[in-house]
């Protein structure tokens, strides 16, 4: 089976806040699924719909004060690190799985059992770059959004 080539290069997570959605699908679709990530991971929205500018400020806003990132346990688990706080929240189990974009391996982080506030959201992640994971949201089997994850220090927002 031949392993499809990517066409756009991600440096660092700059990259991936100014790409457009098609730019992210093809990224998400030639990345490996890469390991499942272990303890705190630092999180960045990404809203390519915005324009690059609005959406690097929006995803600063959006990580100071609502969103931080994940928390990785080595249970199978993870928990959503919120507010600058940094509280752990919103739990969902982690397992590797097919991709509802492209059927191919992904790591999956499914909410319908562990969190009433999230049932319906699904986050699908694979490693864009060395400590670096792009994230695609799933809200009740619809497409609804991007993030990335990053070992901390690991890179730059």
């Amino acid at each position: 089976m031949a392993t499809a080539r990517r066409t756009t290069v991600v440096l660092d997570e700059i990259e991936l806040l100014k790409a457009e959605e098609e730019e992210l699908e093809e990224i998400f679709r030639t990345s490996p699924p890469g390991e499942i990530p272990k303890g705190p991971m630092e999180g960045t929205a990404v809203l390519p719909w915005a324009g690059s500018v609005g959406a690097r400020l929006l995803a600063v806003f959006v990580g100071l004060n609502l969103w931080r990132g994940k928390l990785f346990s080595p249970d199978g688990h993870l928990s959503n690190r919120l507010t600058p706080l940094d509280l752990l929240a919103v739990v969902g189990t982690v397992t590797v799985g097919p991709s509802q974009l492209d059927g191919q391996d992904c790591i999956v982080v499914d909410y319908s059992r562990t969190s009433l506030l999230a049932q319906g959201v699904r986050d699908e992640i694979r490693q864009a770059a060395p400590d670096l994971y792009l994230g695609l949201v799933w809200l009740f089997g619809h497409k609804v959004g991007w993030f990335t994850l990053r070992v901390p220090g690991g890179g730059n927002a």
